[in-house]
């Protein structure tokens, strides 16, 4: 660690009087978990030896027999935590065995810098840039539960289409109907100062934001995209972001969900994500391909879409992602790529006309998944089509909803469901090892996980929608 970057820390702390300093580190599944100590207790030695700490209760970790982890923080990583009290310095780490002071190799955040240090490795490039937009609801309610006897959920917005009946003393209207809220002015939309006030906060704590806005479905759908930067940054900068965005709600007497379907009959949360790749300063994507692009972007493409499927079970890792990924709908099913067809997987934007600005944008992931897990997958994929010259193929630029049923048969889809994914995970991941980025623990243990925890969890319970399809069978 750089000596200047742990003297900031320390200079920041003096300047802003900090009295507690946090230590954020992220689960194998994907939720940053933390401790706290007092300021006296941070020094320099910290930064290099790191701090112990019981890693045997976290998902997916450690047995209660070896339960000794280290947090070594990240001091780039600082930023004063808004939201505690009393004055708070929150550090970023990575978490490393105790005997050897080796990484561990599920830590999600040491994959992400193997991924780096891979990359640089190849020869290819030295930096992979990825930029999230991570759509998001704010519901003024969520209540749910699932006993032996009863299951349900129940979320309400005050911008909800079903709400225009109730009886709200008074009820004013202006509802956002279903597809409709991109972009309608307050009072349709509600939440235009509570995402202002998330864009304040979040660029107070470094994250520079570039837009926000209603999204399409009703319900208080929103995005605020920031700034791309490089994997390990943005990955930080996205569970920052996730943090800052649960707390303005909060405060508000809100709550915000990341799940990709909450709602019936409207669009659900999808996390398109914008990756490009750079050396010694330049751009490797802009060419004189197609779209602009360069023979090392179409590669790039071609390891993405033949690898998507092992992706599905890291970029969208959740039951509840296969909601959006559903057929027929506008969801980015189809594994192709195009530079306007925004139902391809693969989507090359074409708003800018500078070589640095020429990207691609993956449009499958969605905001339930583990960033660190899920772009360093990504970038492993894409390097594995630039490596073995993979090819995508023809573009797809015409209107799938017009295709004809034999030529939309020929059109590859994503994973129909979780386990789908997990299972072509299970066959496709040596792309995934190399460098040892991911291990076979990794990739068995998280099959291990959402299969058991989720999967089966999922199949063994009846959902609500079954006792009006078949009670009276």
């Amino acid at each position: 660690m750089s000596s200047d970057a742990v003297k900031k820390v320390f200079e920041l702390a003096k300047q802003k009087n900090v009295r507690v300093v946090d230590f954020k580190f992220m689960d194998f599944i994907g939720i940053w978990q933390h401790f706290s100590v007092p300021i006296e207790e941070l020094n320099e030695e910290i930064f290099e030896h790191g701090l112990g700490f019981d890693g045997s209760s976290i998902r997916g970790w450690k047995a209660i027999n070896e339960s000794d982890m280290l947090i070594i923080p990240d001091a780039t990583s600082a930023f004063i935590d808004p939201f505690m009290t009393p004055t708070t310095l929150s550090l970023i780490g990575d978490v490393h065995e105790p005997l050897t002071k080796e990484r561990f190799r599920r830590c999600p955040r040491g994959i992400a810098v193997a991924a780096e240090n891979y990359l640089k490795s190849t020869g290819i490039a030295d930096t992979a840039y990825f930029g999230p937009e991570a759509e998001f609801f704010i519901f003024d309610e969520a209540r749910f539960d699932q006993t032996q006897n009863s299951g349900f959920y129940f979320l309400d917005s005050v911008e909800g289409v079903w709400t225009r009946g109730r009886e709200e003393s008074p009820n004013l209207a202006y509802k956002t109907r279903n597809k409709e809220g991109y972009f309608p002015v307050p009072p349709t939309d509600r939440f235009q100062n509570l995402r202002n006030e998330m864009m304040m906060v979040l660029q107070e704590c470094g994250i520079q934001v570039e837009r926000q806005h209603h999204e399409v479905a009703t319900g208080g759908q929103a995005e605020i995209d920031f700034r791309f930067n490089a994997l390990r940054v943005c990955a930080d900068q996205l569970m920052l972001f996730k943090y800052i965005i649960r707390n303005i709600a909060f405060k508000h007497g809100k709550t915000v969900t990341f799940m990709p379907k909450p709602l019936f009959g409207d669009n659900g949360s999808g996390m398109h994500v914008h990756i490009s790749l750079w050396k010694s300063g330049q751009p490797l994507f802009a060419g004189n391909q197609y779209a602009g692009l360069s023979e090392t972007a179409l590669y790039f493409i071609g390891g993405i879409l033949k690898h998507t499927k092992a992706l599905n079970a890291l970029a969208n890792p959740t039951t509840n992602s296969y909601k959006r990924l559903t057929p027929g709908f506008e969801a980015p099913v189809n594994l192709a790529y195009s530079q306007s067809n925004r139902s391809a997987a693969v989507r090359i934007p074409m708003y800018s006309a500078s070589p640095k600005a020429k990207r691609i944008e993956y449009r499958c992931p969605d905001p339930s998944c583990n960033p660190y897990l899920a772009f360093s997958a990504m970038l492993m994929a894409g390097l594995d089509g630039v490596i073995n010259k993979i090819h995508p193929g023809d573009p797809l630029d015409k209107n799938i909803y017009d295709l004809k049923p034999e030529e939309l048969a020929k059109v590859p889809s994503t994973c129909a469901s979780l386990d789908e994914a997990l299972k072509a995970l299970e066959n496709d991941h040596d792309f995934l090892l190399k460098g040892e980025v991911f291990s076979e623990d990794v990739i068995e243990t998280w099959i291990q996980y959402k299969t058991e925890q989720e999967v089966n969890a999922l199949r063994l319970r009846p959902h609500p929608y079954e006792f009006a399809l078949y009670f009276d069978i």
